[in-house]
């Protein structure tokens, strides 16, 4: 059945939750407490994990997440099932007028995204994809920084996400599953879309596909972006520094850490009688620190609501697989990939 798409308003939201993973749990656990929300159906194929979701809730449990969309009564539906799933997903919730949260990445090729984000625009049917750093507190606030002229000019965003191997990821490497996070930030943060890339990519523990990313990114205004994304770290770090011509800033991710360090080239610090650096001052800026996930949810539930223009979109989320799949791409042909035609691509399909 094919229906039309309309904001729901203030009434009680209808949400259903496609997929019980890492991921799937945490939406599980905030759908759950969030006022306002009834989750009426959850989807899973596992019958033990689904059964433990729904017990003492009067969701109704489906093994497969196709049959919750087609016959639960949604006003919308998180997607948080395995990359392979998301288009036929999407697809289904779109066509039936439920406004659709999907899990980043939105889809695992290119093809596949824009499949989603022309449905959506057909159809008229938000949807919002889960790149969660962009709700992160200490991000909203760098945002504003650099929306108020801190650094009239960037140079240099570098990113690292790095941590242990996470035995749940199969259908993808690290790049489509983790890039796609920093090269979506690194381009909100830039304003623009890369416009040539080139990558290193190792294979050192995963069965099947890289583990390991080194990326670079060009932009048109001449700011370039590196990545540091792997599965071999240790320990979990996710940091952001942003450098530009009054200065740097620098934020952890897990913290919610901002700090502004202001570029001083009147003070040198004197090593051995010479001044070959200069320091500057350092700044801690206020954070209030908030749970991203909860955010990215109520943004979602308020474009339910109230309609417009989800905050991160199908498109935002197709550009993310565009540029993470032409860093893959340059890391297998070894030689840097130009974007400009896939931008039109992009733009025009």
């Amino acid at each position: 059945m094919t229906s039309a798409w309309h904001p729901a308003g203030a009434r009680e939201l209808r949400l259903g939750l496609a997929g019980l993973g890492s991921m799937g749990r945490n939406h599980l656990r905030i759908l759950s407490s969030r006022p306002g929300i009834q989750l009426v159906a959850v989807a899973d194929p596992v019958a033990e994990v689904l059964a433990t979701a729904i017990a003492g809730t009067p969701a109704q449990g489906f093994a497969d997440p196709l049959a919750m969309i087609r016959e639960a009564d949604l006003d919308g539906v998180v997607i948080a099932a395995p990359t392979n799933a998301h288009r036929e997903l999407a697809l289904a919730a779109i066509e039936r007028g439920i406004a659709v949260l999907v899990e980043k990445p939105l889809a695992g090729t290119v093809d596949d995204a824009l499949q989603i984000v022309h449905a959506a625009q057909a159809r008229g049917v938000p949807v919002q994809v889960g790149h969660v750093e962009r709700f992160n507190p200490a991000v909203l606030e760098l945002g504003r920084l650099l929306h108020a002229g801190w650094l009239s000019t960037v140079y240099a965003i570098v990113s690292r996400r790095a941590g242990p191997f996470p035995a749940r990821i199969r259908d993808v490497g690290v790049t489509i599953d983790l890039g796609t996070h920093d090269v979506d930030i690194l381009s909100w943060i830039a304003g623009e879309r890369p416009t040539r890339v080139y990558a290193e990519l190792a294979q050192r523990i995963h069965a099947d596909h890289e583990d390991l990313l080194f990326g670079l990114l060009h932009f048109p205004s001449g700011a370039t972006g590196m990545l540091d994304v792997n599965w071999l770290t240790p320990a979990k770090r996710r940091q952001l520094t942003v450098v530009g011509e009054e200065g740097m800033f620098e934020l952890d991710y897990l913290t919610q850490r901002l700090t502004f360090t202001r570029a001083d080239v009147n003070h040198p610090m004197m090593i051995g009688g010479y001044a070959p650096t200069f320091t500057g001052e350092v700044a801690e800026l206020p954070v209030a620190n908030a749970e991203p996930l909860g955010a990215e949810i109520d943004a979602f539930t308020g474009i339910i609501r109230e309609g417009g223009t989800p905050a991160i979109s199908a498109a935002d989320g197709a550009w993310a697989v565009a540029i993470a799949s032409g860093l893959l791409q340059a890391g297998k042909d070894g030689r840097p990939v130009d974007l400009t035609s896939l931008s039109t691509r992009l733009e025009t399909e």
